[in-house]
């Protein structure tokens, strides 16, 4: 399983990322963990389009099974974590786009805008202490040695040299780009929700 290292200079409060690289999951789990999250409806035949969490976003079609979590909010938020099917998925562009069952047109693929696409955390394999999924990021408060809040993290992309935090601030919506790399992430508290690192809001 591949690992993104950081530089032997990193201090050890900070993990390194580990990108998920998931095996089918058991049914019957009841932690989840957020693989991806689905975007847009894709064409008039039910279609869903999908933004994936992990490094490469083909690791979702791994699986024959998802379970979805409707956005928070939604009228279907109260269902919790549903399985469904896959019919068909692929790559598209720098998204997935897959056909789910009981999924048959446009209007009923809208409604599952925004949901969480996720597997069973039982099914992924264990990290080091100092390793860290990439998407257990995604939610965590971003906050500066001056305790300004800057946001949450949105997602975590790879553009080859190093991951990048992209946080977006909940009042203004202004999305941030930061390198998880040592010299600007002081540590990760996943339990606490919270990144610390050093970046100004004027960066």
């Amino acid at each position: 399983m591949p690992c993104l290292r950081l530089p032997k200079q990193s201090p050890p409060q900070q993990p390194e990322l580990r990108p998920k690289l998931p095996l089918k999951a058991p049914l019957g789990a009841g932690d989840y963990t957020v693989m991806g999250r689905v975007i847009a409806p894709y064409g008039i035949k039910g279609w869903v389009k999908i933004h994936a969490f992990t490094q490469d976003r083909a690791t979702l079609l791994d699986y024959a099974t998802w379970w979805i979590r409707p956005r928070t909010g939604s009228a279907q938020a109260a269902e919790g974590w549903q399985e469904i099917e896959i019919e068909a998925c692929r790559e598209h562009g720098a998204a997935l786009i897959a056909q789910l069952a009981g999924i048959g047109d446009r209007e009923t693929a809208a409604v599952l805008k925004g949901a969480d696409i996720g597997v069973p955390r039982a099914a992924l394999p264990a990290v080091s202490a100092n390793e860290i999924y990439y998407s257990d990021l995604v939610g965590l408060a971003v906050v500066n040695r001056q305790g300004v809040r800057m946001g949450l993290v949105a997602r975590v992309q790879d553009f080859g040299a190093h991951p990048v935090l992209c946080i977006t601030d909940e009042a203004s919506a202004v999305e941030r780009m930061i390198p998880f790399v040592a010299a600007y992430v002081d540590g990760v508290d996943v339990a606490a929700g919270r990144i610390d690192v050093d970046w100004q809001l004027d960066y």
